[in-house]
């Protein structure tokens, strides 16, 4: 069995739990993104990054309010937590 369907089977055995979890985490880590972004000005690229990041975040925010299935939801969380991370990244390390 891998990470991820280990993961998963936690994630869709306790989902409520994880939701309320995931949505506080998400908007945490998206409002860390933004801030890094906007940190270092507001010209082009850093808007898209910026609309990118919050477009994710809440979409993933989104997901669990219509309450779609676990796994859709556990993957877009995914998907967003590392949008946010490399977005960090390239402004904290790179930019």
């Amino acid at each position: 069995m891998t990470l991820y369907q280990k993961t998963l089977g936690d994630f869709q055995q306790s989902y409520v739990g994880f939701a309320a979890l995931v949505i506080i985490g998400q908007s945490c880590l998206g409002g860390v993104a933004a801030m890094y972004i906007l940190e270092n000005g507001t010209n082009i690229f850093q808007m898209i990054q910026l609309g990118l990041v919050v477009i994710t975040c809440t979409l993933v925010n989104v997901s669990i309010l219509a309450q779609l299935s676990p796994k859709t939801v556990f993957n877009m969380t995914i998907f967003s937590a590392v949008l946010s991370i490399l977005a960090i990244a390239m402004n904290v390390l790179i930019i």
